[in-house]
């Protein structure tokens, strides 16, 4: 269980985040990863919600606790409906198959 410096329960807080967002991406303001998936969700007009990483006091801490819960230390981290579909690679190979809306559908 990670907590923060001011005992902020990290888990807790990533699994509020990823439950009560449809789409949830963990991302870095500057990776061109990160600026792509988000592009293509804001093309699709699919809402997402974000923390950056890269400007979030715990953002170390949720991006250790994301790869411990995940396998994947790499930005952008996304999860639709409560699952972890990967990164911007991942989320570019499911819209091109036609999947992404089936996953958002469910």
């Amino acid at each position: 269980m990670a907590s923060g410096s001011q005992g902020i329960n990290i888990s807790e807080m990533i699994d509020n985040l990823i439950n009560n967002n449809k789409v949830m991406v963990f991302s870095k303001s500057y990776c061109p990863y990160c600026l792509n998936a988000k592009d293509l969700l804001d093309e699709l007009n699919i809402p997402f919600r974000t923390i950056e990483l890269d400007q979030d006091p715990l953002g170390y801490l949720i991006q250790d606790t994301l790869s411990k819960m995940t396998g994947q230390w790499t930005v952008p981290n996304i999860f639709i409906n409560g699952r972890s579909i990967g990164g911007c690679d991942d989320l570019n190979i499911l819209h091109t198959k036609g999947q992404l809306e089936e996953i958002l559908a469910e």
